[in-house]
């Protein structure tokens, strides 16, 4: 979907956006006018992350504010992330060998296998060709869907899903829910299915965790399921486009080192992914159960807290602006992209694999790779809360 209204400017590159200076904590606003506390330094958001007394949960009581106008999948209640305490840790500990650095490095070879057909294919096609649609794209789709054991004609649906799931609130309210009923029904098939016939697939590994573990309810599953069917591809399709995006608008310097050295390819892309969002919306919602100190001031129990992990991973407390732009230089401190705490994303370390071999394998094998048209005609893929080009042409 695309939202680009003609008559006002075209939205901001994401490696564009400006972040202002993180400052102690302070009363602010939600995005529908709310009130709330806005936390933006570096260690002030990686305790609030990580505190306990700070969950999601709270967000989703009955009476609460809703935070979205339309019926997203990451406002579900029963998603992973929206849980707290015993009940995310029950549903965590399901998929938490699944993504372990060690399970990773065990599939890098056939990732490593789909990028290369993938560029096998890309180098047959005319000039310009849209290296979103022949490589941003079906890269991640292919891997989550390998991993999950989902047949093609689940892989066009995936895009409708995504785009639904993640509504940023401009689609319509009914429609939203109308493809999430669907994409429930989807998710609950493909559980009753693994459990009839179990293969080596994240699910059957994730219906054989449940049971053993027990007490997890389906509809948690469900949408655990669906939140890995899309996830699982729209985030790394939307920093690798983001990412092309800026290395070959801005920063061709860096393309021969990146094909060159794959290690050097490892610390651009831990770089990018901490200084480009994958959307605009920087904040990350938690409800504080209690009064608690952040950074010299006392957030009150109740509070609704956002903490920008966007200007917290700018803090020049902590990442000096001399190295900051430094696409090669390793991290001074664990990046807040991913977030931290108990919710900190499982998929990390298969999101930066994908896009470590993507990126660097496609600088080896296009040296001379470059934008077909400037970037600022480039048309971007809105409507859901992450934004990337929805087709980036280039040539070679």
């Amino acid at each position: 979907m695309t939202t680009i209204d003609p008559t006002q400017p075209a939205p901001e590159p994401m490696h564009r956006l400006f972040f202002e200076e993180p400052v102690p904590p302070h009363p602010a606003e939600l995005p529908g006018g709310g009130p709330a506390w806005l936390v933006s330094r570096y260690n002030d958001v990686r305790q609030v992350l990580s505190d306990p007394r700070f969950g999601r949960a709270q967000l989703y009581v009955p009476g609460a504010p809703p935070l979205s106008d339309v019926p997203d999948l990451v406002n579900n209640p029963d998603l992973m992330f929206n849980q707290d305490g015993p009940d995310h840790l029950r549903l965590r500990r399901t998929l938490r060998r699944a993504f372990t650095p060690r399970a990773v490095a065990r599939w890098r070879p056939w990732i490593a296998a789909i990028v290369e057909q993938l560029l096998d294919r890309l180098e047959t096609r005319q000039q310009p060709a849209d290296v979103v649609a022949e490589f941003a794209l079906p890269l991640p789709v292919a891997v989550i869907s390998r991993l999950m054991g989902l047949e093609e004609s689940a892989w066009e649906r995936m895009r409708d899903w995504s785009e639904h799931a993640f509504s940023d609130g401009t689609h319509d309210g009914e429609q939203v829910a109308s493809v999430l009923k669907e994409f429930s029904a989807f998710g609950a098939d493909l559980l009753a299915e693994r459990r009839r016939m179990p293969g080596e697939d994240l699910i059957s590994g994730l219906v054989a965790a449940a049971d053993e573990e027990g007490g997890v309810p389906e509809a948690q599953l469900v949408s655990l399921v669906c939140g890995l069917v899309v996830g699982g591809h729209d985030s790394t399709m939307t920093m690798l486009g983001n990412a092309l995006l800026y290395l070959l608008g801005e920063r061709r310097e860096t393309w021969a080192r990146l094909g060159a050295d794959e290690d050097a390819a490892g610390r651009l892309v831990d770089r990018i992914v901490h200084l480009v969002p994958l959307g605009d919306d920087r904040g990350s919602t938690r409800h504080a159960a209690e009064d608690v100190e952040i950074g010299g001031v006392t957030i009150p129990a109740g509070a609704i807290v956002l903490a920008d992990c966007g200007m917290a991973n700018r803090d020049p407390e902590v990442f000096p602006p001399a190295t900051l732009h430094d696409l090669f230089a390793p991290l001074e401190a664990p990046t807040l992209s991913f977030g931290a705490g108990p919710h900190y994303c499982l998929g990390a370390w298969l999101a930066r694999t994908e896009l470590q071999l993507a990126l660097h394998r496609l600088a080896a094998r296009f040296p001379d790779l470059r934008l077909a048209a400037p970037m600022d005609t480039v048309a971007w893929r809105t409507g859901s809360t992450s934004r990337s080009p929805q087709r980036l042409g280039v040539r070679w």
